[in-house]
């Protein structure tokens, strides 16, 4: 562990690990006056923003689960030893990405040493390594690599979100901690709905977390329910007050080690899902 700030990797200003809020970290949504979530009741309550920037603000300052906060603090302080010497962003990871996207990437939680560190969802890690060169191949992003929050990279139409904001033990969050968390992403997929063509979800937790707040925004969920699978897809149909516009959800392997080590998802099947996804938000 070391003691007092530490400079940022990119812009070299220095910053305490966990960051507070309003510090001045690239991109962070929060400011010092930010409200705080503490409980389940309060997630539910300033979830009700009708202000995209202001629900990323909002979730980026939650601590409404004490196990989460502890890990999440305790691994910002701690570091990685290949870290330490990088402040560590250990807060909530908002959305980020496109406010208006036609394309909408969801995962399971943060990474500990991965946007737990950088600040950013699916950055800073092996999984981020395979989906930011993916997402550049098919267009969805403007560099191949997301190394760290101010790092110059953007994504074309799209926007990324996981489902429990924080990173959680053993990558594991608990049933609570996913109820708890949840109506951040219902709301975050509310908001962005009338431009939303495609969701993509990683892993069978983001297929349930994406399935569960499109039905939440209004979406008429098939029966039997879609079951997640590599390749695997399913039509949702928004409600006729909206003009019944339908959603496409697609499922591919999460870009885990675990996965990519072994050849269960190969970068050509990665590509193959997010190119579909690429073509329908275009449509």
């Amino acid at each position: 562990m070391v003691d007092g700030p530490l400079n940022h990797p990119v812009t070299g200003q220095g910053f305490a690990s966990p960051v507070p809020p309003g510090a001045g970290w690239p991109d962070d949504p929060a400011t010092a006056s930010t409200p705080v979530a503490t409980t389940a009741d309060d997630v539910r309550r300033l979830a009700a923003t009708p202000d995209l920037a202001e629900l990323d603000a909002r979730v980026s300052v939650c601590s409404a689960c004490p196990r989460l906060v502890e890990w999440r603090e305790r691994v910002a302080r701690d570091k990685r030893a290949s870290f330490a010497d990088q402040p560590y962003w250990g807060r909530p990871i908002a959305g980020w990405g496109d406010p208006q996207p036609s394309v909408l990437i969801v995962g399971l939680a943060p990474a500990a040493n991965g946007g737990n560190r950088t600040g950013r969802v699916f950055t800073g890690d092996s999984s981020g390594d395979w989906l930011f060169a993916s997402l550049h191949r098919v267009g969805l992003a403007v560099q191949a690599t997301s190394e760290h929050a101010g790092d110059g990279q953007r994504l074309v139409g799209a926007r990324m979100v996981a489902t429990v904001r924080c990173a959680p033990p053993l990558n594991k969050p608990t049933t609570a901690e996913r109820d708890t968390c949840q109506p951040w992403i219902r709301q975050e997929i509310r908001l962005v709905e009338p431009w939303l063509r495609v969701v993509v979800a990683l892993g069978s937790f983001g297929w349930t977390g994406a399935l569960d707040a499109l039905a939440a925004a209004g979406y008429a969920v098939p029966r039997p329910r879609p079951k997640f699978g590599h390749g695997a897809s399913a039509v949702l149909t928004g409600p006729t007050e909206r003009g019944a516009r339908e959603v496409m959800l697609l499922g591919s392997y999460h870009p885990s080690q675990q996965n990519t080590f072994t050849g269960k998802l190969t970068a050509a099947m990665l590509d193959d899902v997010l190119a579909h996804a690429a073509e329908l938000g275009r449509t």
